[in-house]
């Protein structure tokens, strides 16, 4: 009989793990976030066996145009999911990693290993803020070790060493923002308006382009590390690193301490930052750099947050994102402060009411936001 996933056959896949007969399994769909993929946790009814509870990750119709497959460095072996071709990198360096029990991406599905539920984001929530610096202290230490053992890239390792945050990339989520953080809500820009933001983000781009660059997860936040429980213990583990890539040193950093989902002290933002480079043995012209660096890519990022927030309500009809736009805001304003981009900053507080520290949450056009 088959078990279907909002209409995929998990069946296949489960016989590749399980063999001909399959346990008796109850199946759930997990809450989904801002993916395209769909999650499910599959858990035996009967007594006993191996893999009591596993993941199904159901792919998107699309997958080959949504996730593009990666092929080797010179076209050689089989394409495989960006997302599975990560995962091989990170656990071959010995990063905690959810294990791929069963690749079947022709079938749209992927069996994984179940974290459990609580994510860095839930532990948060349940800890006095006195408990946080311990809390981070722990996930730079995390982050300071996944950045050292991706290094030596070998490009035909992993696609994470063949792909760049280049030039292309980074102007590009800014005009996402403009695009959607600024006109979708306040409407478009005159011309000297949109030259004059043109301007500043060319420079921003710039800036980010010269500092010292490295392995980058892409969006190591709160979201994406998860407790898993491990021979008695809490492990925190790495999830949704699909699009890891070459980029800014700081870009992990700024992902982790200017979460929209948080709201985070400069103080402990720095020092965390700190921690981290300690754990690098950085030294004291290396850290200043990297805490440099850090705001500047905090510019970039928060602001593409904030349009991709709106983006995510407008196109994909979830505004559950849309209560994180002020905050994106906010931590934009405070690293705009520390660059010294006073005139991006002047032509944000004109063009976006309440900039930085006042804007109000959209107007949801697909239903009520909630956070």
């Amino acid at each position: 009989m088959a078990m279907l996933a909002d209409g995929v056959d998990l069946s296949p896949a489960l016989h590749r793990l399980f063999g001909p007969t399959l346990p008796p399994l109850a199946i759930t769909k997990l809450r989904g976030d801002a993916s395209t993929r769909s999650y499910y946790r599959l858990e035996r009814t009967d007594d006993g066996g191996a893999h009591r509870t596993l993941i199904a990750m159901r792919l998107p119709e699309d997958t080959g145009a949504a996730d593009e497959l990666s092929h080797a460095a010179g076209g050689s072996g089989p394409p495989v999911l960006p997302f599975v071709d990560v995962q091989r990198m990170l656990a071959a360096r010995g990063l905690p990693v959810p294990a791929v029990l069963v690749d079947d991406t022709p079938g749209r599905v992927l069996l994984l290993d179940d974290l459990s539920d609580e994510t860095f984001e839930a532990r948060l929530r349940r800890t006095p803020e006195s408990g946080w610096p311990v809390l981070y202290a722990e996930a730079a230490q995390l982050l300071a070790r996944m950045h050292s053992a991706c290094e030596p890239q070998r490009p035909d390792e992993s696609i994470a060493f063949r792909r760049t945050f280049d030039r292309a990339l980074l102007r590009g989520e800014l005009d996402h923002f403009r695009e959607w953080g600024i006109e979708a809500l306040h409407g478009t820009l005159a011309p000297a308006d949109r030259r004059a933001l043109d301007a500043c983000f060319d420079r921003v781009v710039q800036r980010i382009l010269e500092l010292p660059q490295g392995f980058v997860h892409r969006d190591y936040q709160s979201r994406n590390l998860m407790w898993a429980p491990r021979a008695g213990r809490d492990v925190l583990t790495i999830i949704d690193f699909q699009d890891a890539l070459r980029g800014p040193q700081a870009y992990d950093l700024v992902a982790l301490l200017n979460d929209s989902y948080v709201v985070l002290s400069a103080e402990l933002q720095r020092a965390t930052v700190l921690a981290y480079a300690s754990a690098r043995s950085f030294s004291a012209a290396d850290t200043e750099a990297l805490l440099a660096g850090f705001q500047l890519v905090a510019v970039q990022r928060k602001l593409k947050d904030a349009g991709r927030f709106v983006f995510i309500d407008r196109v994909r009809g979830n505004p559950s994102f849309l209560p994180h736009y002020p905050q994106s805001l906010c931590y934009a304003g405070r690293a705009l402060r520390a660059t010294g981009e006073t005139e991006l900053e002047a032509l944000l507080t004109r063009l976006v009411p309440g900039f930085p520290d006042a804007t109000e949450v959209p107007k949801a056009a697909t239903g009520s936001a909630r956070g």
